[in-house]
């Protein structure tokens, strides 16, 4: 499945703009993390993109989300990395993240969030300014450093990687 066809399968079923704008955002950091990690960039953008396909049907259901979302991905024959990381991202469902990918899918999902909240009440975003207060939500959330180590990168270099994303995604 390429791009434009995993949004257009993700606009079938998100309705909400703020959570089609999230999984832009998810997408972005992942291509960036990506590029960092020097791993496939069009796989991990995709499963960034992709993550929260399952989003609006699961809400009521936290703790199929990201089992749905992996289903549905399988029946569009989506490739099994992405399928994997999708399936692992929601802690309520207790699969090991094993690979970069899907510790990263991880991180990014939350991040997003702590961006995402931080930009709508501050604007213009000032990136050093943005990143110090990202942080700070971080460390006072549940987080914690410790999955920044495992995926193998500083939780700073993550938000700023994470921020230099953000700026290039636009609304859908």
């Amino acid at each position: 499945m390429n791009r434009a066809q995993a949004l257009e399968e993700l606009k079938l079923r998100l309705f909400d703009r703020h959570i089609l704008f999230r999984s832009l955002v998810v997408e972005a950091i992942m291509e960036e993390l990506a590029g960092y990690f020097n791993a496939d960039t069009a796989l991990w953008g995709l499963t960034g993109l992709l993550h929260d396909i399952d989003y609006e049907k699961t809400l009521d259901r936290p703790g199929l989300h990201g089992i749905t979302g992996a289903e549905i991905l399988e029946n569009l024959d989506v490739d099994e990395a992405v399928v994997y990381s999708v399936r692992a991202h929601n802690d309520r469902n207790n699969i090991p993240r094993k690979r970069k990918m899907d510790k990263a899918l991880y991180l990014s999902d939350f991040v997003a969030d702590y961006i995402i909240n931080y930009c709508s009440r501050h604007k213009p975003m000032v990136p050093e300014t943005t990143a110090g207060a990202v942080l700070q939500q971080i460390r006072s959330g549940e987080l914690h450093p410790d999955k920044f180590a495992e995926l193998g990168i500083a939780q700073q270099e993550f938000v700023e990687l994470a921020l230099k994303a953000f700026e290039k995604v636009t609304e859908p």
